[in-house]
Formats: C-alpha cells, structure tokens, sequence
C-alpha cells in the first residue's frame, strides 16, 4: 500500500525535461511509482486530485544560516513555505559549534558575533537554542529529528579558530601545535558528517567587539591546508567570502580562490555575484576564478539571486550603509552626537564622496538617497511620509535630498526605516542576468535566510523567480526555473537521491499553482523567541510541501511534522569532481 496517492499532477520533474501529467505514488518517504495519469491503481491511505497543478521537486537553497533559528523554527520559515525543503547552513565562516568545553565564555562571543555579523536578534540566540554542545557532531546532533527540513552544515573558520586560539583568534596567527589541532578538529567534524570549510576574508565581517572575525586573520598556508583536509573527506565541499565577492576580485584574491579548490579538489563557492548592465565589466572580473580553476583542477562556482531582494536600511541600527568606507565610525556614535554629526554640511560632504568613490565598490549603489522610499516612521513630523520617494519630499522642501533624508530619520532619532530602490531593475540588467544564469559556473542561490532577520527577507526567491517566470518577465521557461532551483544545486553539493522526481529518490516535493505561485511582499512580524522582529513573506499559490513524503506545508500553513534530516557528508552527499 501507498502512504500518499498524487493524481493527474503535472510533474516538471527537476532535469530540464518537458512537463508531463502522471499520477505519483509515495511510501516510505520515496517515490515508489510514477504512472501515467489515470493508470496506478494500488490502493494508498491518502489521495489527492493535483489536476492543473505542478509538482515539482522539493527546492534546495544553497546559502543560509538556519545554523540557530532551527532550534526555535524546526521549519525553517519562510523558506519551507516556499517550496525549500533542503538547506545549507554554515557558510561565510560562521557556524555555532564546536565550542570549547574549557571556556564557556565562548558561546556568549559566538552569539554577540552571529548578532553583529549576521544581523541575529541576540535575545533569541540566547533564549532560543540550548547551546549544549562542544563537538560539531553535537550540535548535529541536537538538531537531528527535530527539524521539518534537510539541513546541511559547513564547518565555519571562525568556530574552529576560536576554539583552538582563544581571544587570539583575532589577530594571531596559529602555532605548529595550534595548526596540527585546528585540523584534527576540522577532521573529527567531517567525520560526524560536516559538508567541508567555510571561511571568510571579507572587510565587512567584523565581530561583536567590532574586531575582523577570526578568520580574516588567517594566511593563506592556513587556509589551504584545510582545503587539503576537505580532500580526504567524501562529499564535501568548500564556501569563502573575500572583499572581491561585494564588487571585483583582485588578483590575489583570484588565485586564492583556484588554490583552494584545487587543494581540496572539491568546488568551492562564493555568495553573491551582483549583476548590472551599468557595470557591465563585473560579470566576466567574477567569472576569472572559475575559468582559471577548471585548468587548474578545481572548480568555483558563483551564487547570483534571480530576483532583486529589497533590504532596508537605517541610520540608527547597523545595517549595509556602515559597511560604506568612513561612514561606520559616524554611525556607531552615541544617537545624540550621531545626529549632531550627520547635520554637519562638511560631515554629510565627506560622506557622499566616501560612498561615491571606487572604494565603496557594490555599496554605491546606495549613495542615491533620493530613490529612498520611507519605511516605517515614529514621529508627528513624519507623519504622511511613509511610502514616499525622498526626491519628491525633498523638491517640496527646497532640500538636498542628503540632507532631507537626515531630517527626516533625526524628527525619528534615527528609527526611520529606508527603503532604496533598485538602480538595476533595468531591461539590460534583466538580459545580462538571463545571458549569466546559462553559464556552467553560476547556481541560482544566495538568499542569506535565516541571517539580516529585520533588513531583508530573501528567503521567497523560489516562488517570485517562478512567478516571473510564469507569468513576469519569462526569461527561462518553467522547466529550466525548476532545474536551477533543484537538480542544479543538488548536482553542485552531491545530494544522493534527490533534487529530480524519479522512482526511488527522496520524496521532497512541492505542489502548486502555476495562474498563482508568487511571493507576498516582506512584512514586520514579531515572533522570535524574546519578542523579537524580523520580515517575513506569504507563499502564494503553494499548496503543498513534502520533505521525505511527509507534508510539511498546506496552504501555507505548517503541519507540525517534522521529518527532516540533517543531511551528513558520505552518507547523504557523494563526491563532487571538479575534473
């Protein structure tokens, strides 16, 4: 007997092939049979009609960091409400274990570090997991059966310095004896089933001191020996984060890059490449490492988003306008003197040719201040300005638009939420990204869910991509949107037996509605432990999600169950040659 009966769906089954309708059969948390429609007739203990629908297989997000919030939301929302059923965590560096038993102090930097870097309510890391593990295999552990996806973890650079250097993680460098620790930890969390390295050099990563986190600290030898570690393991792989990843890599960071992945002979990604036809040289500086990597028997692959994912700004909490060169330092001063800073004409001068110059890189694309929209506002005089484009308030004031933006957080004290508009929502932009998704090197991914909680919600880039696709810009067309978002990920990490619909694989499936898939707009929902903020966004047209057959979402509600797995390295993934 079936546990579940799918009738007349039409499977676009995850390879790029063309859609057909066919009835589906689950048990045991595998597709058993694929019939064609009408024809299975062995009896199961629930059926559903799926006629007009698409069942698709179940998505999987190759950058998040759910490292912490699947302890309080084994759901991983929103992501699981739009069709993501598996996910990879630990990247960028940062990773919750292992922790040293001996300092216990170290839970408490870890947490204050994933709040400032990673944009983490401190109050739900602290309340909301049980930080009652050291090992990596423990805190795997903690997670396994309690989870409503398939997770997959990196080991984070930074957890591994710190538990093997202490405080002179930051800013030492690791002895003979050090050095020889750090890789039999790296070692012994491979072998509990940890998927490889991550790392970051990135200039934007500082920790909860404002320090560079421990892993900017390394030297290359450093790194590449524990790249040379990941190629004794079975299906690992390799993360890294450099400054170049923001804009352009440099030459050092280009031969960082192929170095490692040709040590670890194992892909190695990097998140995010930005695509804008104003800035039409950047594509093919970001694509060097993956050419030169290939001759050199590696591979580097680039994450690239297939929508624009809107991220909020303030002037009053951290957010990517203190990552502009000078303007960190101004906007880490106490309120009062902040304010008193930003209202100085030679102050606010200074800042706009920082955030203009070459230096600034990706983040001048913030320096327009008049395509800001105001967000949320908190004072009587700004009220009726929510909604409203800054040029437009400015022009009626007879103000610099700079400068009216500054009036207008400081009447808030500095509360006012921000909105920028896209600079590259532009037709070219829009081609140049359809041109660069074709490319072998580049995986649709990079939403950071689970991260930057209260500035941005990319967790619905698979439903809005498909929406787009459908019924939008339609740059690809269903079957290959299903591939990049499926088959292509899971090909990229070597998930066994899942990201395509086929007799025997995991039964991680997403049904849904072609005239209705969409994602809502990001709201402002308070319902992380300790009462705390982050945007959220409905799935539209999403009627139902299975992870290993069981159904974990209908009509965008949560059932309850969660038959997730945290997916190990050699059991769950194989060898990925970069051959």
């Amino acid at each position: 007997m079936l546990d579940h009966l799918i009738r007349s769906a039409t499977v676009v089954d995850g390879t790029g092939g063309p859609r057909y309708v066919a009835d589906l059969g689950i048990r045991d948390g595998r597709i058993a049979v694929i019939a064609p429609e009408g024809t299975l007739t062995e009896p199961a203990r629930t059926t559903e009609d799926a006629t007009g629908l698409i069942l698709a297989p179940g998505f999987v997000d190759p950058h998040t960091h759910y490292d912490a919030q699947l302890f309080w939301d084994p759901y991983a929302t929103p992501s699981l409400n739009h069709g993501v059923t598996t996910v990879v965590g630990g990247n960028c560096g940062f990773t919750l274990a292992p922790l040293n038993p001996d300092r216990p102090e170290d839970a408490d930097y870890t947490r204050r570090m994933m709040s400032k870097v990673e944009g983490m309510s401190l109050v739900a890391l602290e309340e909301g997991a049980p930080w009652n593990w050291h090992t990596f295999g423990e805190y795997l552990d903690a997670l396994d059966g309690r989870i409503a996806v398939n997770a997959g973890f990196m080991v984070g650079h930074c957890a591994l310095r710190r538990h093997v250097m202490g405080a002179d993680a930051v800013g030492g460098q690791p002895t003979e004896q050090q050095m020889a620790y750090m890789l039999r930890l790296f070692h012994d969390a491979m072998a509990a089933g940890a998927w490889g390295l991550s790392t970051t050099q990135s200039s934007t990563h500082s920790d909860g001191d404002g320090q560079p986190v421990a892993s900017r600290h390394a030297k290359p030898e450093e790194l590449l020996a524990l790249s040379r570690a990941v190629a004794e393991h079975e299906g690992t792989q390799l993360e890294a984060i450099v400054a170049g990843c923001l804009d352009q890599f440099d030459d050092e960071e280009i031969d960082l890059f192929v170095e490692m992945s040709a040590a670890a002979g194992r892909p190695l990604n990097w998140n995010v490449l930005t695509i804008d036809a104003s800035v039409p040289e950047r594509v093919p500086r970001q694509l060097i490492p993956s050419e030169r990597a290939r001759k050199a028997g590696g591979r580097i692959v680039a994450l690239t988003m297939p929508i624009l994912t809107p991220m909020n700004m303030s002037l009053g909490t951290f957010c990517a306008l203190n990552l502009i060169p000078g303007w960190g330092d101004i906007l880490s001063l106490p309120v009062p003197q902040r304010i008193e800073k930003l209202r100085d004409a030679d102050t606010r001068a200074e800042m706009l040719r920082r955030a203009n110059s070459k230096e600034a890189g990706v983040f001048r694309r913030l320096a327009n201040f008049g395509r800001y929209v105001v967000g949320d506002t908190y004072s009587k005089e700004n009220e009726g300005l929510s909604g409203r484009v800054v040029n437009d308030i400015a022009a009626e004031r007879g103000q610099d638009p700079f400068y009216c933006l500054i009036e207008i957080c400081a009447n808030d004290e500095l509360r006012t939420v921000l909105w920028p508009m896209p600079t590259d929502n532009d037709p070219a932009s829009w081609e140049l990204r359809r041109e660069t998704w074709g490319h072998e090197d580049v995986l649709l991914g990079g939403s950071d869910a689970g991260a930057h909680l209260d500035r941005m919600c990319g967790a619905p880039y698979t439903t809005r991509f498909l929406g787009d696709c459908l019924r939008g810009r339609k740059l690809v067309t269903l079957e290959q949107a299903v591939k990049m978002l499926t088959d292509d990920p899971a090909q990229l990490f070597g998930l066994r037996e899942r990201g395509r619909i086929v007799e025997g694989f995991h039964a991680d499936l997403v049904l849904f509605d072609p005239e209705r898939i969409e994602a809502g707009p990001a709201t402002l929902v308070h319902d992380l432990p300790g009462d705390s903020p982050r945007l959220d966004a409905k799935a539209i047209g999403v009627v139902s999600v299975r992870v290993n057959g069981v159904e974990t979402i209908r009509d965008d509600q949560v059932t309850g169950a969660v038959p997730g797995t945290v997916l190990r390295s050699g059991r769950d993934t194989r060898t990925v040659s970069t051959k």
